[in-house]
């Protein structure tokens, strides 16, 4: 019996997940709690791309700082450590060990020093021989295909503090694709800063082309999709691709964060308007196509006459979802130096898209409603006990929503198993559906 415990937070997006599973994966020895007062080693690895995420890194730190039992090891590690490592030192005594985004492996190591700061110069990249401890399913995972990011976005701090693109071999994922194929995953999702770049780093000229034909091959796996393609190094032969595979779901996550040629010039972002709506519209041609955006609101420069080209961009193009950021001034990064536009009006333009948002998804879910989709049995639902969550395989985990389901199907019900499943109706913004068949 483990006599020794860990208990990670894992803040941020879900290429932290990622690198927060192969901590885990390293502390085998320690049994996972979900109680960080009982914990002998508390990990908490920190966002650090935008204000909101660093508050939120600072103020859990603080937290379990005073929730922790006596003779504990508080570990900070990730991106917000990384970014910050001298600041936080002094900003945060209460912390016995920082590290960064080079050592996630070495943790175990790390940890038996029971105290000190461990920075390596080099950025870590899971690959196939990582020691993860998936979490969240037994069914699905991520798969991190690459770190760092060649962009220039003028208000991303990410390369200074990630490094440029270091993307793995298609040959490596496709050994851990094999791997986890054999423990029973069967649904995949591909994720890294700048998907759509992959490969580009070892010569290859689409390698998220040749990705999908390598997934497309292997068998067991049933579900697929990729995370964050960049508009300029997205190619109309990848949209073809994405919508042509046997494995992969039309869908497509392009963070466009502007719609106005001079926002976009501004923020560096590569492509105009015109060539962003050319993709948007190519996506949006496939059938069955769920479309995943972004926006950021209130960057230095964005004029009334910017502003309302986004909300009528947004109200003409009706993405599937959409998150709307507030601008945050980040330093080392080249928005950070110019002028800034009052909080509170970047605060009303937040609160007018975020409407336009919520109009849009739900024109969204109402075309959901008479169809019948395969959909994988998540559980109980978090709106009640008796009802149960089941998730459309063209909606990305966590991200997208799910279908509430009050179960009257007599048959035998396994959560992470596919289920044919019929939507009835939309209440609010919840889809209502019934099981037709195990799948």
């Amino acid at each position: 019996m483990r006599d020794k415990r860990v208990y990670l937070e894992s803040l941020g997006c879900s290429k932290n997940l990622v690198d927060s599973e192969v901590m885990l994966g390293k502390l085998s020895e320690y049994e996972l709690t979900d109680s960080p007062n009982l914990a002998d080693v508390i990990i908490v690895n920190t966002c650090g791309f935008i204000n909101s995420a660093k508050e939120e890194s600072i103020n859990r730190i603080l937290t379990l700082a005073d929730e922790r039992k006596f003779g504990s090891t508080l570990v900070v590690s990730g991106c917000l450590s990384e970014r910050y490592r001298d600041e936080l030192k002094g900003l945060l005594p209460e912390v016995d060990i920082f590290t960064g985004v080079g050592d996630y492996e070495e943790i175990d190591r790390i940890v038996s020093k029971g105290g000190g700061s461990f920075f390596s110069d080099s950025i870590y990249l899971a690959d196939e021989n990582s020691p993860r401890l998936i979490t969240g399913s037994n069914r699905h995972a991520y798969i991190k295909i690459a770190e760092g990011c060649n962009q220039n976005c003028s208000f991303c701090a990410i390369p200074n503090f990630k490094g440029r693109l270091q993307s793995r071999t298609v040959e490596s994922i496709e050994r851990e694709i094999k791997s986890l194929v054999d423990r029973g995953f069967f649904e995949f999702t591909f994720i890294s800063q700048d998907s759509s770049s992959f490969g580009r780093d070892l010569g290859l000229r689409d390698g998220l082309i040749d990705l999908i034909d390598m997934v497309d091959r292997v068998d067991g796996v049933k579900v697929a999709r990729v995370l964050y393609l960049y508009p300029s190094t997205t190619t109309f032969d990848l949209i073809d691709r994405v919508a042509d595979s046997k494995k992969f779901q039309t869908y497509y996550d392009m963070p466009i964060q502007h719609i106005s040629d001079k926002m976009l010039r501004v923020m560096r972002r590569g492509f105009g308007r015109d060539r962003t709506i050319e993709l948007l519209n190519y996506m949006k041609s496939k059938p069955n196509a769920f479309i995943r955006s972004s926006i950021i609101v209130g960057h230095p420069e964005e004029r009334d006459a910017d502003f309302k080209e986004v909300c009528n961009f947004l109200e003409d193009f009706e993405f599937d979802r959409v998150n709307i950021f507030e601008y945050s001034n980040e330093e080392d990064t080249t928005a950070f130096s110019m002028a800034q536009i009052d909080s509170s009006v970047v605060s009303e333009r937040v609160a007018i898209l975020d409407d336009i948002v919520e109009r849009t998804t739900l024109k969204s879910l109402q075309k959901m409603v008479g169809r019948e989709c395969n959909s994988i049995l998540e559980g109980v639902s978090d709106e009640h006990e008796y009802l149960l969550s089941a998730r459309p395989l063209i909606y990305a985990k966590d991200i997208d929503g799910d279908i509430l389901i009050n179960d009257t199907l007599d048959m035998e019900k396994e959560v992470g198993r596919l289920y044919r499943v019929k939507i009835e109706s939309l209440v609010g913004d919840r889809l209502i559906g019934a099981f037709m068949r195990a799948d």
